[in-house]
């Protein structure tokens, strides 16, 4: 048309926007809040994301590299913080922007960490304290779970009379090392539990070292000194030397003689820990949502996934939403130590909690959300990423891979290991993983808590895998499977003893080695050919002795001949059991008669020698 001048094309620029602002994100935002957050519009960060290869819907999550590379397009830049940090900030600001002030924060009781060597006492001390016996309940007697006990200071002639400790009882034994760090990281007070008689041990200092790395104090009790051969002092000079120094003696840690079978100072010690706890002055805001930590985590028949929530901060109510590691849910029930039902739980209260959609890790955050939906979308954001790591880290063989494994005569036993709670399988798994050396490499095909069914037997099948259950059971059918596939399952309940046998079933993999050990030689004088029994050679043994079961090589001119058995030996004519230097004896070789004078046989025994792992 003349006259008409058409309106200019739209360019869409590809240089990124000077950085003008700041943003803060978290891990899986969506288009939209990151949208609002830039201040631009949804549908002109889609289109950027279109630009960029990567088809988006409004309510799309991304990761914290590709947010972070359109905000600094659209002139932001990015500061990364985790879900539970983003939603404890909102909290405060809630607080601080209501009608009332933020409430002041309350003390709370302490969280106690028992720490110690194996067999030191731990558990005993705890049970004395609580009037209760686990000891008896635990395979071997030795902890292999955390324990979480709420406990209320009865004796009305303590000073801290009615006050509350929270007490985590952590295991001993050297393989729980990460579950006994998780148990000092969720502390305020480890109390570290040395035997009188036995003194410093390689557990012992482990646990100093996690008190340390959690920055948190320690008191010192030490038990056992109702023992004739009890030195406390000694325990005393031991741990002075590690830093340790007795407050009687100049130093600033708090040391206790206990004895929990009699029941000996455990009030002085209560008093001490509550001490302790004052001296750090311990806060806690009750009227926030809660936020916590999962302590043990473990797959009931009849509840289904059920974890052991330490709450840390505010007060956690029945019905409340939650976003526990890549796991979400709400809570339907909770329990306190004791199996009584609550519906709140203040700061620093261990309790079971039931409602969650799968099973959490061990040592996962917890925290509660207002927002089902956001909480849904946070969760499976991190369970998509989780199954991307696995799928990244399962090896898959090449045909390179497989020649070296050919060449380098690597062997593979493949495990299924089922367990009762999720520490216990992560620390079974570490341990399996260090079991691995050049000769035998141990792959985990599967691991996962609750009983053995018939899915595992399936897997095992297929994959000439052997099934260890740790404190679990198969079920009947899978049990059936297994006896009908000729699948070992394999059942322990002490962590020590499966350790050892799958060291065996390693070793059992191997090629044994045999070794040779010389008997005797005989030279042949004569021989004779004897109708259905062959050839006879008449020999004198000049060195050693020669046995009936013995094997024998033929030498002619010192070049092997035949490697055989002995298939009769005759002084005269009676068979012999040996004979011996100087004497002469018929022999024939079983399944061979070329024999000559002047040959020398050669007398030996093979032993076999079953390879070892050294792990």
């Amino acid at each position: 048309m003349k006259g008409y001048t058409p309106p200019p094309r739209m360019v869409v620029s590809n240089e990124p926007l000077p950085i003008t602002k700041s943003i803060t994100i978290t891990e899986g935002i969506s288009v939209k809040d990151l949208a609002e957050k830039l201040d631009v519009r949804a549908k002109d960060l889609i289109s950027r994301l279109l630009m960029r290869g990567v088809f988006a819907t409004i309510n799309q999550t991304l990761d914290a590299e590709l947010a972070s590379e359109m905000a600094r397009f659209f002139g932001a830049d990015t500061n990364v913080i985790t879900f539970e940090e983003q939603t404890a900030k909102e909290m405060d600001a809630a607080l601080a922007a209501g009608e009332e002030a933020a409430p002041e924060t309350a003390v709370r009781p302490p969280v106690v960490t028992i720490m110690g060597h194996v067999d030191h006492g731990k558990t005993t001390l705890l049970d004395a304290i609580r009037s209760t016996n686990v000891a008896e309940g635990e395979a071997g007697g030795i902890t292999q779970h955390i324990g979480a006990y709420k406990v209320r200071i009865t004796d009305k002639d303590s000073p801290a009379y009615g006050r509350e400790i929270v007490f985590l009882d952590t295991p001993g034994h050297e393989a729980f090392t990460r579950m006994r760090s998780r148990g000092a990281k969720a502390t305020d007070i480890v109390v570290l539990v040395v035997a009188a008689d036995d003194g410093v041990m390689p557990q012992t200092l482990e646990a100093i070292d996690h008190a340390h790395a959690a920055e948190v104090p320690i008191i010192v009790a030490v038990n056992k000194i109702d023992k004739p051969d009890a030195l406390p002092d000694r325990v005393k000079k031991q741990l002075g030397d590690r830093g340790l120094v007795p407050e009687e003696w100049g130093g600033k840690t708090v040391f206790v003689d206990v004895s929990a079978k009699q029941k000996t100072n455990l009030n002085l010690l209560l008093e001490m820990i509550c001490l302790v706890a004052d001296l750090a002055e311990l806060k806690a805001t009750p009227e926030r949502a809660a936020t916590g930590v999962v302590l043990e985590a473990k797959l009931d028949r009849g509840r289904g996934p059920v974890a052991t929530v330490l709450v840390q901060n505010g007060t956690l109510n029945a019905s409340d939403n939650f976003v526990v590691g890549n796991v979400y849910g709400k809570v339907r029930a909770m329990f306190d130590d004791r199996g009584m039902q609550l519906q709140t739980a203040p700061p620093s209260t261990p309790v079971e909690i039931l409602g969650m959609e799968a099973l959490p890790q061990a040592g996962d955050q917890f925290v509660v959300v207002a927002d089902r939906d956001k909480a849904r979308g946070i969760s499976e954001y991190r369970e998509q990423k989780a199954r991307e790591a696995a799928l990244a880290k399962s090896s898959r063989v090449s045909l390179e891979g497989l020649a070296e494994q050919v060449e380098s005569g690597t062997k593979e036993l493949n495990v299924i290991l089922k367990g009762d709670v999720q520490g216990s399988v992560e620390v079974i798994s570490d341990l399996l993983g260090k079991l691995s050396s050049e000769k035998v490499r141990l792959k985990l095909l599967r691991s996962g808590v609750g009983a053995i069914t018939e899915t595992d037997v399936l897997l095992a099948s297929a994959s000439n895998a052997i099934i260890i259950g740790f404190n679990v059971r198969p079920e009947r059918k899978a049990q059936e499977l297994a006896e009908q596939e000729k699948v070992d399952i394999r059942l322990h309940s002490i962590i020590y003893e499966l350790q050892d046998e799958i060291k065996r079933a390693m070793s059992g993999l191997l090629e044994p080695t045999f070794k040779e050990h010389y008997q005797g030689r005989a030279d042949v004088l004569n021989t004779f050919r004897i109708p259905k029994v062959g050839t006879v050679a008449g020999c004198r043994v000049v060195d050693g002795l020669i046995k009936r079961d013995s094997e024998v090589r033929l030498l002619r001119d010192n070049v092997q001949v035949f490697k055989g058995k002995v298939a009769s030996l005759r002084r005269f004519k009676d068979d012999a059991k040996e004979v011996t230097n100087g004497m002469e004896c018929g022999i024939s070789i079983a399944n061979y008669g070329d024999i000559k004078i002047g040959d020398v046989i050669e007398a030996f025994v093979t032993e076999r020698i079953a390879a070892e792992v050294i792990a």
